[in-house]
């Protein structure tokens, strides 16, 4: 039984539109796991805020938020390492 509720945001859809099929799956694999562990290893909170936190797929980074009291993970961009910090 998964422990926390993972809710994707309407731009993650946008975002894995734009990626290629293979990558998809290694990013779905990474948002289904946060679902048993929502702080898997390598996990890093964002300096620039102290409610999110980025996970490495690749070139690709997923950054998601974590309320342990309402036991969610809501994600909220999956992009390439060099486009994902600009609008946070």
């Amino acid at each position: 039984m998964a422990s926390y509720r993972v809710i994707l945001k309407p731009s993650v859809e946008k975002d894995l539109r734009a990626l290629p099929q293979s990558l998809v799956v290694r990013v779905f694999g990474h948002i289904e796991a946060l679902q048993d562990e929502p702080f898997p290893r390598g996990v890093r909170r964002l300096s620039a805020t102290d409610e999110l936190y980025r996970i490495r797929v690749g070139d690709y980074r997923i950054v998601c938020g974590v309320d342990p009291d309402a036991r969610q993970v809501v994600v909220y961009h999956v992009r390439h390492r060099r486009d994902v910090y600009r609008r946070l």
